[in-house]
């Protein structure tokens, strides 16, 4: 292609060709600058004069910025091309995010996970490599958080992003942190139970309630101890009726496990409509059920039950206090209906059965002490005898 025309402007070293624009065709100037750096000449595009608004003027001032040492559109190239090569060996957080989750496709509680991150992890570190984060970085995070959210929720998204910065150490792909993150902390021993009075408006609450899933799912909360994950995973198949058992999917994040099928959960279940879904409580379309919080609510506030009541999980802890305070039932039977890992979780309910058996030991001496008594009153009635 012949070498296009150069015509001169009223500025040094601003010179134009003439061309046309882009789709209309029509007849404009393209600017070009000219000027000297580490002794060689230099030609440069500064603009078109339509399409970049581009006047001799500006072009000028843009030769001046070259010279005074800006860079030039071609650096310009090859620095944000640098830049990118840099970019793409960095292992941010947000890209060590992607990479745990590829690497766990079946990770439980990803939905949560991903809110956790999505909210309140990657706005303040997601672009930051672990070793360029520092505790003040962490502190601001933490103490943000708590002026809304709960000392738990708070602890769930730190623990986050310390799993996925473990992941990257774990991979050899990062360095790690060069301090430990405070966790808030978190009493969550909480033992929610309800009186006599309150037990009795609740069951009058459950049988008066229109929504059979509701109804029963809280029927089967308080007599078997289940959580609600694992209510709505549950199936059919799952459900041994000729042996009483219950087979559990995924407790809590651990390997399926089974629970007895108590005589009431069985009437409950036998009882139960049954629709072509797999499923026992459906959601829509027959699928696994997400949610069914304003049901339960709604059956919990027509009971009068306290407004921090958990509807279902709540109901997860009478079904406990109420084995422990019997007496009957140890903490290591209570730990294996619960599916508890560790004991530890279990023992919140340890006083209930120190109570237990307290009157346990209590009623032996109350026996002791009236056999006691009635000896004393048959001496007494023997030396009367013989007075006589």
């Amino acid at each position: 292609m012949p070498a296009q025309k150069r015509h001169k402007t009223a500025y040094p070293g601003v010179y134009f060709i003439k061309g046309t624009a882009a789709g209309t065709k029509k007849k404009e100037k393209i600017y070009y600058i000219m000027y000297r750096k580490n002794g060689k000449q230099v030609h440069e595009k500064a603009g078109r004069q339509f399409q970049n608004d581009m006047t001799p003027a500006r072009a000028a001032q843009i030769r001046v910025q070259r010279m005074q040492g800006s860079l030039s559109n071609r650096e310009k190239r090859e620095a944000e091309k640098a830049r990118k090569k840099a970019e793409a060996g960095k292992w941010t957080i947000d890209k060590l995010w992607e990479a745990y989750k590829n690497n766990k496709p079946d990770l439980k509680g990803i939905v949560t996970d991903e809110n956790r991150f999505q909210n309140y992890i990657k706005p303040q570190f997601g672009d930051k490599e672990p070793d360029n984060i520092i505790p003040l970085d962490v502190d601001r995070l933490r103490l943000k958080l708590l002026k809304t959210k709960s000392p738990g929720t708070v602890k769930n998204v730190l623990e986050l992003l310390r799993r996925v910065i473990n992941f990257g150490i774990k991979k050899s792909l990062c360095k790690g942190l060069g301090f430990t993150i405070e966790m808030p902390k978190v009493n969550n021993q909480k033992t929610e139970d309800l009186t006599t009075e309150q037990l009795s408006n609740l069951l009058k609450a459950i049988e008066e309630d229109s929504n059979l899933h509701a109804a029963n799912m809280m029927k089967m909360a308080l007599f078997t101890g289940m959580r609600r994950g694992e209510m709505f995973k549950l199936k059919w198949k799952d459900i041994d009726f000729d042996r009483g058992f219950i087979h559990l999917r995924d407790p809590k994040g651990g390997p399926d496990q089974n629970i007895p099928l108590s005589d009431e959960a069985k009437r409950i279940l036998e009882t139960h409509i049954r629709t072509d879904s797999e499923q026992v409580f459906p959601g829509r379309g027959g699928r696994q059920r997400t949610d069914i919080k304003h049901q339960v609510n709604r059956i919990k506030e027509r009971a009068g039950l306290p407004k921090d009541f958990r509807a279902l999980h709540g109901l997860r802890h009478v079904y406990a206090s109420m084995l422990a305070s019997s007496g009957k039932v140890g903490l290591y039977t209570l730990q294996k209906l619960l599916t508890h890992k560790s004991p530890v979780m279990t023992q919140r309910y340890a006083h209930l059965r120190d109570e237990a058996l307290k009157k346990a030991s209590d009623l032996a001496g109350d026996i002791i002490n009236q056999a006691v008594q009635q000896n004393d009153n048959v001496v007494g009635f023997e030396n009367i005898k013989k007075k006589g």
